[in-house]
This record gives structure tokens, sequence and C-alpha cells, in this order.
């Protein structure tokens, strides 16, 4: 069941990573025709007529029809944002994302319908529509999956010294592949100091000495988010430790991206970070920048992952960052280099911007047709083809 496309095959979605059950037995059977209603997101627009046999979730509420009402003009209609709307207020829950729908309400929950011949045209003009929209939408998506890969190869190139010319590359890492032979390799240790932020304690979330401190949360590839700082009793004698400072690279120990990475902008003066973060300062000739690009190739690579012996490494700790190894090139080969990939990437980030904006609009679009459709707010039948007008 998805929000956007009903009821599909399993086999139909590449983006369908959800396990089947070993048990089949608590799975239900549903034939072509009928309503299949995801229990906790009905009011996300997880409903469907299904036009399969086939077995569904247990958890799902299943009907079998009982009219001779065209089934995808109610497909389309029972998936409207006005259904939706009434499906939010007939769930109920403890809190907002985590309710279910009331069975008793929805079984008598009205449904108004067209003639039989007036469902067939909206279905056949909504079956259209919406296949030139979801093709635009695959076109946006597919252009910000090429945006991602360039970007990545574009890492990859520099780091390797792929575009400085007339050098031999003769010496490089197992993972990387060669790099200038003038480039020397070094453990990350050798030029940055790595060190963890503070333990958090219950005990400290309330004191004298209250400052706003970081989390992994926090911190994103390449950006260092402070929407929802929360502080911590951090006294006199720790501020100088625990403290950070405009340049400073910050690394995820933990969480569910080990290795990410984002430089601290300044945004806030008196700022510290909590102990599932690395805190990376240059002592010597390198740039945090080039190191930042580093880790996010490695990352790509699943280095950390293979280097901790293990699929899925949950932690990259201090004593396993600081032998990192990554070529080091003259300090000014650095920065140049790094200023070539932060102006590609702000180019990249506004391209994304507005690519991401054209989805919403595209998806809000899609919605808003279905609904005027369904509902009788649009005249099917005097609505020019898509190919005729600018979506």
């Amino acid at each position: 069941m998805y929000r956007e496309h009903g009821v599909v095959k399993r086999s139909g979605r590449e983006d369908n990573f959800n396990k089947a059950a070993p048990d089949r037995n608590i799975y239900q059977l549903v034939h072509p025709g009928w309503l299949v209603v995801n229990r906790m997101k009905a009011w996300q627009g997880s409903v469907g007529i299904s036009p399969y046999r086939g077995i569904v979730s247990g958890h799902y509420i299943c009907f079998r029809p009982k009219h001779q009402e065209e089934n995808s003009f109610l497909n389309w209609l029972l998936r409207s944002a006005i259904y939706a709307t009434e499906f939010a207020s007939l769930s109920r829950g403890v809190r907002p994302g985590q309710v279910e729908i009331d069975n008793d309400l929805l079984r008598v929950l009205s449904v108004k319908l067209p003639s039989v011949d007036e469902q067939r045209r909206i279905a056949d003009f909504l079956d259209a529509e919406v296949a030139q929209i979801d093709g635009l939408v695959k076109l946006r998506e597919r252009q910000l999956d090429l945006l991602a890969e360039a970007g990545v190869s574009r890492v990859f190139a520099a780091i390797r010294g792929e575009n400085v010319p007339g050098v031999r590359k003769d010496s490089g890492l197992l993972w990387l592949g060669d790099v200038p032979k003038e480039w020397p390799v070094a453990a990350v240790a050798h030029f940055f100091d790595v060190d963890l932020g503070k333990m958090l304690n219950p005990e400290r979330a309330r004191g004298v000495h209250m400052r706003p401190y970081l989390r992994v949360a926090n911190v994103q590839w390449g950006e260092v988010s402070t929407d929802d700082l929360v502080q911590m009793d951090f006294p006199p004698e720790e501020r100088r430790r625990y403290g950070l400072q405009q340049g400073d690279l910050l690394v995820c120990e933990g969480g569910s991206w080990p290795g990410r990475a984002a430089i601290w902008d300044g945004a806030i003066q008196e700022i510290y970070y909590q102990k599932a973060l690395h805190r990376l300062r240059p002592r010597g000739n390198s740039l945090t920048g080039w190191l930042y690009y580093c880790l996010m190739a490695a990352e790509r690579l699943n280095v950390f992952a293979a280097q901790g012996n293990t699929s899925t490494m949950t932690h990259l700790t201090r004593e396993q960052l600081r032998p990192q190894r990554f070529p080091f090139p003259d300090v000014e080969v650095q920065r140049r280099t790094v200023a070539e990939l932060d102006s590609a990437a702000r180019a990249d980030s506004e391209l994304r911007r507005v690519l991401t904006r054209q989805l919403a609009s595209l998806a809000e679009r899609r919605q808003a047709l279905i609904t005027a459709a369904v509902t009788g707010q649009l005249d099917v039948t005097s609505a020019r083809p898509a190919h005729d007008r600018d979506l």
C-alpha cells in the first residue's frame, strides 16, 4: 500500500524494502475491486481499490465490494485529499502520527457518487492526467539522483588528484586508488587533534551554567542545524575542553551514519558538543575542508564499516578515526581544491532546491487535480489534455 499509488504488486516497486513474513497465514486474501485500508496511515492517503488478486498485510482493513460502481473512480475518490481529511477525523490515538482509524466509523463513512458513466469519464481523465504528472516527477527525481552522483564523482576526482596535470599517480590507498606521488598519505592524527564531546548527564539538565550543545541529529552532511538545540550545565572548567570554534570539523561517532561530517560555521558564539560527536581541529599543514571531503568519499565507499569488521558499523570511535589514512597534498592545493568543491556544491544545492520545489508543486497539482475532478469542481469533458497545458 503506497500513499501515491494505492495497492501495488510487491515485486513492482524497487523502493519496497519491507520483508515478507515467513508465516503467510497472517496475511489476508483480496480480489480485484476490494478496498484496502492501512488503518494507521489512512489519514495520509494509504487506502486504495486493489486491481489484483493477492495477499496483503493482516494489519490492513479489507472490504469486499457489493456495488456496481466504477472501481477506478472509487480508487481516485477515496485517495483524494478530501477523504484523507475524513480519515484523519475518524482516527484515534495518543499522539499525531500514531493514530488508528476507527473501523466502525469507517464503515458508515458517506461516499457521494456521480453516475457510472461520469465516474468512468473522470477516471479515464485522471488516469491520463496523473500519468503525465507522475512522468514529470520521475524525471525530476532522476535529475536529483544524477546531481548527487555527479557531486560524489567530483569529490573522488578531486581527492585522487585526477585534475592535477603532469604528475605520477603511483602512491595511494587500497580503497581510494592511486593519488599523485607528491601527495603524502598519512593518518588523520598526524594533522588533526581528535576529541570527543561531553557525556550527556540527565542530572546536568539543570544548573547555573546552562549552555547550548550540539547532538548527532544536529550534524548532517555539510550542514549543522541549530533549530532544536538543547542545553546542559557546562561549568567554567569544562568550557575550554568542550567549546567549539569556527572551522572545527564535527564528525558523527554513532547513529545511522557514522562518519557523517560538517564544519562548524560559528553561527553561535558559545556552544559545546556531546560525546557522540568528534571535534577535529587542525594542527599543521591541513584544512578541515579537505578532510571533510575525504571523509565523504570514505563514507560513500563504506570504508569505516569495512575497517570496523562489520557490515553495519554503529560507532566510529576515536581510536578508529585517528589512524584513518588519507592523502594530504600541499595546503595551497588543498585550499584551491576545497574552494572549487565548495563552489560546485553551492551550485548543486541551488539546483537541488529548484528541483525540490518543482516536485512539491507537482505533488500539490496532482492532489488538487484529483480532488477537483472527483468532487465535480472540474468539468473533465471540457478540460484540455495535459500535453496542451503548461504543467
